[in-house]
């Protein structure tokens, strides 16, 4: 957005005829510019890749929240097997509203493509055409009780807890510990966070770990005198773990404050 807002100085805005259309199309091409930048640093990427978490306000319209439950950070993470145009043409239409009419002028493609690229972009993404798209997030009382089965190794609660394929992705980029695949299935997932919290307590030095809204979700960040070192982020489904993201790469966690 900055970088659009830069360019604009150097418009002459008033013999623009739609001035809105015109920075929607802005917008849209700068993304798929950082997009496929973005794609060629990740081939060179060390072990898994996710989005970068933001801190976000709690508070905020119905509208504002509908969004939010859209554009959940499970839900970037499943953008990320989109293409350019898959994931322009989906944001559009299934965040913001746009008419297939309206995102064929921004993109430059028939209406009959963006359908297309909108039936892809849910088969790629495992929702049904007529799905309605909805990601829920743990409440502050429901991470707080699996927090405590955790510390307390109460491996029965813990297990009740997760789904049966839950998946766990680390993120450290090459620079600190972290996961190179995901972790899958209850059992492996278990063994995986115990093992985390084993090697926590062994840890000299203070840790502490704090609950924020987190990309419009309730999210964990751990901190020690380092730092913050570990962002947490929790995908549930019917009250069962479905994914669990933890982002540890220092380059996308500079910019969290403690």
């Amino acid at each position: 957005m900055q970088d659009v807002f830069l360019k604009l100085h150097e418009v002459q805005l008033e013999r623009l005829t739609e001035p809105r259309a015109y920075l929607y199309k802005m917008v849209t091409n700068r993304c798929r510019d950082l997009f496929k930048s973005a794609r060629k640093r990740r081939e060179l990427y060390v072990g898994e890749w996710l989005p970068e978490p933001i801190l976000t306000s709690a508070e905020g319209s119905y509208e504002a929240v509908e969004q939010a439950e859209l554009l959940s950070y499970a839900m970037l993470v499943l953008l990320e097997r989109l293409s350019a145009s898959e994931r322009i043409v989906f944001v559009l239409r299934e965040a913001f509203g746009f008419d297939y009419e309206q995102i064929a002028g921004l993109i430059d493609k028939s209406e009959v493509n963006c359908r297309k690229l909108i039936s892809r972009a849910r088969n790629k993404m495992g929702i049904a055409s007529e799905e309605k798209i909805r990601s829920e997030a743990a409440n502050e009382e429901w991470v707080y009780r699996f927090l405590g089965a955790l510390h307390q190794a109460d491996v029965n609660l813990v297990l009740s807890m997760l789904a049966e394929d839950v998946v766990l992705i680390s993120d450290g980029g090459g620079k600190v510990f972290a996961a190179v695949r995901p972790v899958e299935t209850r059992n492996h997932v278990l063994r995986f966070l115990f093992g985390i919290i084993s090697q926590g307590q062994k840890i000299e030095g203070d840790t502490s770990i704090e609950m924020k809204a987190i990309n419009h979700q309730i999210g964990l960040i751990i901190t020690t005198g380092d730092g913050v070192v570990t962002i947490a982020l929790m995908h549930v489904e019917q009250q069962l773990i479905r994914n669990i993201y933890l982002i540890r790469n220092p380059d996308k966690l500079k910019h969290i404050l403690k």
